[in-house]
């Protein structure tokens, strides 16, 4: 049985990281000829385009990538509790779904960051991968930016963004039931 939940868990948590990577590259309105991009697109694309024709997007939100993530952790919710032979509740599903996606969208983000700060201490020249991460977390660090200007060389926006993102995960902890399981 854990073979099977550790299969289940990895299959449906990468696509959910790549359908949350759909969001933000359309909310960032990042570039989509980019390779990396048009890995994302393409292999979100079949599922989310016939969903488009049923969910518009409303205004910059891209609902039907945002329905499909619910989707992805609701199917992965139901696999786990049929494995483990445990009641089905679709509310508890329904709400642990969503708490699920802004969740792992945040621990995606701070991968992101910490990987960004990382490569920009090796990368020299183009590089399509560290272009993608520019473009996906600049608007969270160039507000940050305008207050905490660059001190000596080193850009301490990341670090604000981390402990930031570190702070709300320990805050909705302590409020939100499901949060430190997930």
């Amino acid at each position: 049985m854990n073979a099977f939940n550790f299969l289940i868990n990895t299959v449906f948590d990468l696509y959910l990281t790549v359908v949350i990577l759909r969001i933000w590259l359309q909310w960032t309105r990042a570039d989509f000829y980019n390779p990396f991009s048009q890995f994302i697109v393409k292999a979100t694309h079949p599922i989310v385009g016939p969903l488009r024709r049923v969910l518009p997007s409303l205004g910059g939100f891209d609902t039907a990538s945002f329905v499909l993530a619910l989707l992805v952790v609701t199917i992965k919710m139901v696999l786990l509790s049929l494995i483990s032979s445990s009641p089905i509740d679709p509310l508890a599903i329904s709400l642990f779904s969503l708490v699920s996606v802004v969740k792992h969208a945040g621990m995606l983000l701070f991968w992101m960051l910490l990987l960004r700060a990382i490569l920009s201490w090796f990368n020299q020249g183009y590089n399509p991968f560290v272009m993608m991460l520019g473009q996906l977390t600049e608007p969270l660090l160039a507000p940050i930016r305008k207050i905490l200007p660059p001190m000596g060389g080193l850009d301490l926006s990341v670090m604000v963004v981390i402990i930031l993102l570190n702070f709300l995960n320990i805050l909705l902890a302590q409020y939100v039931p499901f949060w430190a399981i997930i």
